[in-house]
């Protein structure tokens, strides 16, 4: 396979074949320049003549980064959304409009959600076979702190009668929706493990917030259609050193 080149270093990434027949002053004149792995060559320039020789040229190549951009995009249907890191190594992560999912025909537009993590948390594949199942849209996680799931559930879940612009509050108080969320984030019964629930409001929504034992962070809020809940889960060890980060990322949690 050839490789994809751009800039003014040289940097090489998998790409489409480039596959050049040239006369050998053409070589030599300058217009064709570099080597780009496998023994094919890389031009400057988009279009130069070639006096007495042909060109066959299958696809051009393309710049360093742009290719990097359209690998990511490709994998596993996933758009990345990751902001760089700030002065303190934490990245913001944004649902992006680009990216596939939600409910089928009829549905509204997903609003975007965010949150806050450290530079070293990463976007990890989802699989209907998830628990969650088709509702899961998104899951991260880090290996020394801990990990993340999103889940997106219809509104009409609960009620037929809540409008297309649906508030948590609709939905039913706190209690109401960790006793339907939580066995399904979680994965058993959480009678007796709900050590704390708060109600809190940012920019106008109300967002419910919870901790389960054993060290398991619950977000949850409505807009649109839909109702969107984060789950933030740790083991005793990544608990005991990063209790601090995981709240934090709780606390980051928006839609909209």
């Amino acid at each position: 396979m050839a490789l994809a080149c751009g800039g003014g270093r040289l940097g090489c990434v998998p790409a489409p074949r480039l596959r050049l027949r040239l006369p050998a002053r053409a070589l030599s004149s300058g217009d064709v320049q570099g080597e780009c792995g496998n023994g094919f060559l890389v031009t400057h320039r988009r279009n130069f003549l070639l006096a007495g020789g042909s060109l066959i040229l299958h696809q051009s190549c393309v710049h360093h980064q742009e290719a990097i951009a359209v690998s990511q995009t490709l994998l596993a249907g996933r758009v990345p959304g990751l902001s760089l890191p700030d002065e303190n190594g934490i990245r913001t992560y944004r649902r992006p409009d680009e990216k596939s999912g939600g409910h089928g025909v009829g549905w509204s537009p997903m609003i975007p959600y965010s949150f806050r993590v450290p530079q070293n948390w990463q976007e990890v594949p989802v699989s209907i076979a998830d628990l969650g199942g088709t509702e899961i849209d998104l899951r991260f996680a880090s290996s020394e702190e801990g990990s993340i799931a999103v889940v997106v559930a219809p509104v009409r879940r609960f009620s037929d009668t809540i409008d297309d612009n649906a508030k948590i509050e609709e939905i039913g108080p706190p209690e109401k929706v960790i006793d339907a969320f939580g066995p399904e984030v979680t994965g058993k019964n959480i009678e007796g493990s709900v050590k704390d629930m708060e109600v809190k409001q940012y920019d106008g929504r109300t967002y419910y917030q919870y901790e389960l034992e054993p060290h398991v962070l619950i977000t949850a809020t409505a807009a649109g259609n839909r109702l969107y809940l984060m789950s933030v889960n740790a083991s005793g060890l990544q608990w005991r050193k990063h209790a601090r980060e995981l709240r934090s990322i709780q606390d980051s949690f928006r839609v909209g």
